[in-house]
């Protein structure tokens, strides 16, 4: 519900044509709507708490009139966050790990599920000169922190899903790494999300625009299953969705 995310900002940031692509969606297959007032992509600026409300809320109510799918709230504000459970979001998905202002706090008080990534920097900087000494460990020890962090808030563990936060923070290289590490993820005992889709590190690899991302979308996507990612955060709800069939075909097949 923004004007300016990486790739679809501004084509559903009006209410009928968020609610008809909301509706899309669950028709092709998604599990979980995410529903974001902020743009994230590097570069980008904060918003304020009432303005990130009035963009986000409307559609929660809308959607919550036609269907019960589990919505996710995108944000870091932890007014946004009961605004949007009050009005019947399932989720708080937290680029920042629930580490701004009392959000973890208020996430514990909420008693729902929540998504904490990891990312170097800000939304602003995080681009701009990425280090690491060795990314997948600083990565799982980052988000081993955060899974501490809510359980001493009284997040319950079953709650807490963790994002290794593809392409905030990272080079194309590091990116890779932890794509190809991402099993390793599953040793912190929680559930795993990836959000790759359209990102940079497959419009580098594929010198393609953000909207002729689809086939690297997809590849990665399959990846990420077979490496064991509980959750998958796309854009192409209905082709990732055939995609990730076979994946599960895959698996189903006795040895």
């Amino acid at each position: 519900m923004t004007p300016d995310s990486f790739s679809d900002g501004g084509k559903f940031n009006s209410l009928d044509k968020a609610v008809a692509q909301a509706q899309q969606m669950i028709a092709t297959g998604a599990d979980i709507l995410d529903i974001g007032g902020e743009s994230t992509r590097p570069g980008s600026q904060a918003v304020e708490e009432q303005q990130e409300i009035a963009r986000t809320i409307p559609l929660i109510n809308a959607i919550r009139r036609f269907s019960d799918i589990p919505i996710s709230i995108d944000t870091n504000k932890s007014g946004v966050m009961r605004a949007a459970v009050d009005a019947g979001a399932n989720i708080i998905n937290s680029i920042w790990a629930l580490r701004l202002g009392d959000s973890l706090q208020v996430a514990a008080e909420l008693d729902v599920p929540v998504c904490l990534m990891h990312m170097q920097g800000t939304p602003d900087t995080m681009q701009r000169n990425p280090c690491y000494q060795d990314v997948v460990a600083e990565v799982l020890e980052f988000l081993q922190a955060r899974i501490d962090a809510a359980l001493a808030a009284g997040i319950a563990l079953h709650n807490i899903t963790v994002d290794p936060g593809f392409g905030f923070g990272k080079t194309l290289e590091h990116n890779l790494l932890l794509l190809r590490s991402l099993s390793e993820f599953r040793k912190l005992g929680v559930l795993v999300l990836v959000g790759m889709s359209r990102k940079g590190m497959i419009g580098t690899i594929l010198d393609k625009p953000a909207d002729q991302r689809l086939y690297g979308s997809l590849s990665v996507a399959v990846i990420a299953a077979m490496q064991g990612a509980d959750i998958v955060r796309v854009h192409d709800v209905a082709e990732t969705a055939e995609a990730l069939a076979i994946v599960r075909a895959l698996g189903q097949v006795a040895i």
